[in-house]
Order: C-alpha cells, then structure tokens, then sequence
C-alpha cells in the first residue's frame, strides 16, 4: 500500500515529472533526506520507475520463484549412455522464474523478480545480468547458501537427455522476505509463481495476491506433486505439461481426453484457466467452457531449454496489453518457436515485433 505521504509525492510528479527533491521538500515542508526515503520506497513499490521519477501508469509483473546458474552439456554425437561422449559446455544465467522474468522485460514490459541467489560471484552474476536486461531486482535476497545450478545434459539434436538442479538456496525464501515485497505483488497486472517456491511461501505468496492474476508454473513432477494440495481458487491459471498435470491432479493423462478430464479436475477445485504443454503437438488451453487445441509454430531447433519460460513470459506480456488467454497462448508459441531456433535459453535479441513478426510468417 502507498502512504498518505508517498501518495503526495505521487501527486506532485504527476503535475510536474521533473520535480526534484529540493522541490519536492519544500512542496511537503519536510526534508530532502525524508523525500528520498519516500522516494526510494516508492521504487521498490514499483509505482516510480528509475532515477528520473517516471511514474508506472500501467501494472507490470511480479514473478517469484527461481534464479540460478545454467550448466549445460551438448553431445556432439548422439549421445551413449554410461559413457564419456565429446562436446561442449556452456554456463549462463538460469532458473525458471528468473528466465520467465527476463522474457517479459525483453518484451517490454515492467516486472519485478523476487528470489534468493548467493553471495557470491555467482550471484552477484546472475543479478548483474538479470537488472542489465531489465527486470527489476530489488527483491533479489542475499544467503550464505551458494546459488542456484540448474546441469543439463543435451543431445545433439538439442533435445534435452536429464537435468539436475539445485535449488537448495530457495529456502531461504520465506513469509518475512514476501512481505517485505507485498506492495509490489498486490500492484501488479500478473504474479507469476513457480514450482521452486516451498509450500509455506507458495501458500502466503498466494495469499498476498487476493485480485491479482495469478499463474502457477509448476516447474517439474516432483515440485508438482510438493505443492498439488495447495492449488484451489486463489490461483487464476496453471500451466503444466502432460506429466506434471498428471502430478497435480493423480489422473492419468496419456490420451487427450484424458488431459482434457485432468484439467476439468483443476477446475473444480477452483483454477479458472488450464494451459497444458504438450511438447511437438502444441499445447491445449482449457476454461471450463471450452478447449482449444494450439499447434506449434514451425521452426529449426537449435535447443529445447528456455522454450516453456519463453512462451509462459509471451503469455503475460499479451494479458498485460489486454489480450486474451487464448491471443495470449499463440503469441507464447511463437515466442518458443524463436528461442528454440537459438543456441540461448532466453533470446537475447526478443522483442514484440520480433514475435509478432513470426506469428504472421506462420498464419
């Protein structure tokens, strides 16, 4: 919540943006030290934007979940079980929520990331990287715990073989660290969660977010399967693959009828929306009322890794301008389509247009 004082100050920037905070203590008839105080709140608050003051007319997105270190292997063969195969290796920023983070910002648009990442250069790494893209990272807690690593081995074609993460530092992000944030997630237009969340912050995350769309993306079976007892009516959509709907639900979902039966499960318990991955078959996007069948944009794979972060930061930045789930839905699919095509997790070259434009070479 903004305070009577903040909310002045709010007030006096809307009339005149470049006020300072000479002007703007003599208008209050309090000190510039106080003025920066409020200042500084309001940033973190997400209501100013940067050092100049501009004031942040539109909502953005909050996304609370994991940021870490991506170690990859890539075969440069088809790869041999229980054996040594040549390639190459490659370390960059990662993590589900951090990845989600970076594609919105790429896009356009304000987001806030709040997560847990070491002290140490790892860390001071990831958020250098993460803030150079744009994403706000004010949140961003320090531990003594070593960052995050996410260690993936890849086949030639670029289809991902196993991956190992460690996302021991996560725990580190509580109730207390939340509330610190509170403002920034009950302003926001969407909040999005991820699987890396334990249950007690997935459930007061949620609590935080009462009127805020609020989309779970549940990362993995077994993060599934830790936070399925808490999914119900406070949580807006869920966006699954096959296997991990099948976690949250413990309903079989190896035929279409039988994903489209799990989601109408998700349903009653409350969740509005179902936005299933279904890998080469496209996705299937569920309401209670209908389903939709999505196919996938035809592209060249270079490397599956960042394809579901890409679509699921597409899918907000189309609910932030207004669009539909389903308008929504189409833009993430050609969003994946241009990260798979390339050698990065998160394309560093994203932009709406650039999306868009896919979208009509592929209509």
């Amino acid at each position: 919540m903004v305070t009577e004082r903040e909310q002045q100050i709010v007030d006096l920037l809307r009339r005149d943006p470049l006020m300072g905070t000479e002007a703007l203590a003599a208008a209050l008839g309090t000190s510039r030290a106080s003025v920066n105080v409020h200042l500084s709140n309001l940033g973190k608050k997400g209501v100013i934007l940067g050092r100049g003051y501009v004031l942040a007319e539109q909502p953005g997105a909050v996304v609370i979940g994991g940021a870490n270190v991506d170690l990859k292997a890539r075969s440069k063969e088809r790869a041999t079980a229980h054996t040594s195969n040549p390639g190459h290796g490659s370390i960059a920023p990662g993590g589900v929520g951090r990845n989600i983070a970076e594609n919105i910002a790429r896009l356009g648009d304000r987001v806030h990331l709040i997560s847990v990442v070491g002290r140490d250069p790892m860390g001071d790494n990831l958020i250098d990287h993460t803030a150079a893209a744009g994403v706000r990272v004010e949140h961003v807690a320090r531990t003594d715990r070593a960052t995050g690593t996410y260690t993936a081995v890849i086949d030639v074609d670029g289809e991902l073989i196993v991956a190992i993460a460690d996302m021991e530092s996560m725990v580190e992000l509580g109730p207390e660290q939340l509330n610190s944030a509170r403002d920034v997630i009950a302003a926001a237009g969407v909040l999005v969660l991820d699987g890396n969340l334990s249950p007690d912050a997935f459930d007061y995350a949620l609590d935080l977010s009462v009127g805020v769309r609020t989309i779970f993306e549940p990362v993995s079976v077994p993060k599934a399967t830790g936070l399925k007892e808490l999914v119900d009516s406070r949580i807006y959509a869920v966006t699954p693959n096959r296997d991990e709907l099948g976690a949250l639900t413990d309903l079989p979902t190896r035929t279409n009828r039988q994903v489209i039966a799990a989601a109408k499960a998700l349903h009653a318990r409350g969740v509005e929306l179902v936005w299933v991955r279904l890998g080469k078959r496209g996705s299937l996007l569920s309401t209670e009322d209908r389903t939709v069948d999505l196919p996938v944009v035809p592209t060249v794979v270079d490397e599956v890794t960042g394809a579901g972060d890409s679509m699921l930061g597409a899918f907000c930045h189309v609910l932030l301008q207004g669009g539909t789930p389903e308008d929504a839905a189409r833009f993430g699919h050609a969003a994946a389509a241009l990260t798979i095509a390339s050698p990065h997790t998160v394309r560093p070259d994203l932009t709406s247009r650039l999306v868009l434009a896919a979208l009509e070479q592929d209509a």
